[in-house]
């Protein structure tokens, strides 16, 4: 018989691994966004998941892949690919706000 302690610890760590590549990613993006200085821990891991589920959509209808060999520095780089693109998609609408 399997206990609730053996069926919850595959959820638990998928959740830790996103937490932590989502905060990566979201941390690198906020540099190449230049949008650092306003974030932080909790808006970079949530910008990284977001980025990721963004990157691999981008990923998968340009028919690319990310990097073999290390499937963490994969993900990342695909969730850093998408957290920069919706950082910067959320820049321009914010200027487009403003008026120029």
């Amino acid at each position: 018989m399997i206990s609730a302690v053996e069926s919850t610890e595959p959820v638990l760590q998928a959740a830790l691994f996103w937490i932590v590549v989502g905060g990566i990613a979201g941390w690198l993006a906020s540099i190449v966004a230049r949008t650092n200085h306003r974030m932080g821990c909790l808006l970079n891991i949530a910008v990284g998941i977001v980025g990721a589920i963004i990157g691999g959509w981008i990923f998968r209808n340009l028919g690319l892949r990310g990097p073999a060999g290390h499937p963490v520095l994969g993900s990342i780089i695909v969730a850093f690919v998408g957290a920069t693109v919706l950082l910067l998609i959320l820049r321009l609408l914010a200027s487009l706000r403003r008026g120029w």
